[in-house]
């Protein structure tokens, strides 16, 4: 893969202005418990913050294929060296036999040990300065790796994910240069290995069971390309000749891999999207879908937490 100092357009903290090193962070907390509670997650700062987070990041990876050049910074660099450390608990820390095929009980021991090491992990991360954000950013780092109670993986985690990196940007760790690098380095191995349930499956009316936002910003790579269209992605010979360039790609080999049968039938939203004459027309509709499906949804959101970087408070107007 191609990596070097090169400039990308505008960053994740643009729309959010970065914290100072003097702020007072805080534990991140519920503050969604009823249905009725979901106005003031919609009026937030933090939803504001972080669906920003999430456009800004479609619009940085646009028409580019993942083998392009782009800078990877130190901070890329320490936070892949994190996700290292993650995997290499999970080589440690082999699935048991046990008779059920998902929710391998030792995902338990791997996510004791995170709970213990993921405040110095996050501190590696940020800079000197801002060292004091890491038991706030810590949380959306141990919120975001799947529920070690039901070992299941689903939306809810992976929006957890996208908060930690959204953090890492408010404080200034994550910069204007590391958008490609944030969305093209980073994923996927947890619950391949662990075969963690997925959580709140929708089955074949999900679009997958464990995530989401690589079908956004997959689609987005795809805006301008010269030959291949919405309905190649269900063709398995387009998807092993491209899939190192193109996130959706990889998601739908890994869809390929993980089941069996027709794909209309195991992946039906995926099958119908791929009638969608245009992929700016797919990346609207899956934006729109995300927000309905996931941001809008009492079950995802009750789960996550609100501290000072993305905060409950409502958008000043």
């Amino acid at each position: 893969m191609a990596e070097t100092k090169q400039q990308a357009a505008s960053s994740p903290e643009d729309e959010a202005p970065e914290v100072s090193a003097q702020a007072s962070f805080m534990i991140p907390k519920k503050e969604i418990s009823m249905v009725p509670d979901m106005g003031k997650w919609k009026r937030s700062q933090a939803y504001a913050d972080y669906i920003s987070f999430i456009v800004t990041l479609n619009e940085g990876v646009k028409g580019k294929k993942m083998s392009c050049e782009y800078e990877v910074s130190e901070t890329v660099d320490r936070l892949l060296e994190l996700l290292g450390t993650l995997d290499r608990w999970i080589n440690e820390t082999p699935p048991v036999d046990q008779p059920s095929r998902f929710g391998n009980k030792a995902y338990r021991t791997w996510f004791a040990k995170l709970e213990q090491e993921a405040e110095t992990l996050v501190s590696a991360v940020l800079p000197a300065d801002r060292s004091a954000a890491a038991p706030e950013i810590a949380v959306y780092l141990k919120e975001s790796v799947g529920n070690p109670t039901r070992i299941d993986y689903g939306t809810g985690h992976e929006a957890a994910f996208a908060a930690f990196l959204c953090c890492l940007c408010k404080v200034g760790a994550l910069r204007a240069e590391d958008q490609l690098a944030i969305v093209f380095k980073v994923m996927r191995k947890l619950q391949k290995t662990y075969r963690m349930e997925p959580a709140g499956s929708q089955g074949v009316w999900g679009l997958d069971d464990f995530q989401f936002l690589p079908f956004i910003w997959g689609s987005s790579q795809f805006i301008g390309h010269p030959t291949l269209e919405p309905r190649h992605f269900l063709d398995e010979k387009v998807v092993n000749e491209n899939h190192q360039d193109f996130m959706f790609l990889e998601c739908i080999k890994f869809i390929n891999e993980m089941k069996t049968g027709p794909f209309a039938e195991h992946s039906n939203q995926l099958w119908n999207i791929s009638a969608v004459p245009s992929w700016s027309k797919v990346n609207q509709g899956l934006i729109r879908m995300y927000k309905a499906e996931c941001l809008e949804k009492f079950p995802v959101i009750q789960h996550f937490k609100f501290g000072s970087l993305l905060s409950i408070q409502p958008v000043k107007p």
